[in-house]
């Protein structure tokens, strides 16, 4: 079963339209048709369904949401369309990562074993974490991708403690002093 978002928004301002929409691509939903929206049922849906068509009838527009199930081919092209979606934002997550990848080497190469870089670095990697969680949680029909990108995030995550074991080989830190310390300033700051 389904619940389905119709709305639609005044022509001006197109700020509400593109609101609406990015809210819409957030929560995972798939456009079935201009101004329809549908994400599979439950509680939760329905209530941000229900909530959004609040917010466009507050901004002068006309919305409706319901639950139901098309019949038969509409329902597996529903499903097809939630792959589709899915399938587009892990491809672009394998493009970061692959870019993830490339600076790691470049940096390796040159031999720029900074903790400037280090830390560089793993902000990208927690950037790359928080947006493959997000995918994740819209991904109502996981397939293979799904374990492809997490399968990713693991080698990002090798990649990165490599890269910082040699940073701290450079620097003649080791990872336990670095973790004392900050255990340390934490236990003062508590204090």
């Amino acid at each position: 079963e389904w619940v389905l978002f119709l709305g639609q928004l005044p022509a001006a301002p197109s700020s509400a339209r593109v609101a609406l929409w990015r809210r819409m691509r957030a929560s995972g939903a798939t456009s079935v048709l201009n101004g329809a929206w549908v994400l599979p049922a439950s509680g939760k849906h329905l209530g941000l369904f229900q909530q959004m068509a609040v917010t466009v009838r507050g901004q002068g527009g006309h919305a409706v949401v319901f639950t139901g199930r098309p019949d038969g081919e509409e329902d597996d092209a529903i499903v097809q369309r939630f792959c589709a979606d899915r399938a587009r934002e892990y491809a672009e997550f394998d493009d970061r990562s692959s870019a993830f990848f490339a600076e790691i080497e470049k940096e390796t190469k040159r031999e720029k074993f900074t903790f400037a870089e280090l830390e560089e670095i793993e902000d990208d990697f927690t950037k790359l974490s928080v947006w493959l969680a997000k995918i994740v949680a819209r991904d109502f029909f996981p397939n293979e991708k799904r374990e492809g990108g997490q399968d990713t995030l693991r080698r990002c995550e090798a990649a990165r403690d490599t890269f910082a074991e040699a940073v701290y080989a450079r620097e003649g830190v080791h990872p336990e002093e670095c973790d004392e310390r900050s255990d340390s300033k934490l236990r003062g700051q508590e204090a």
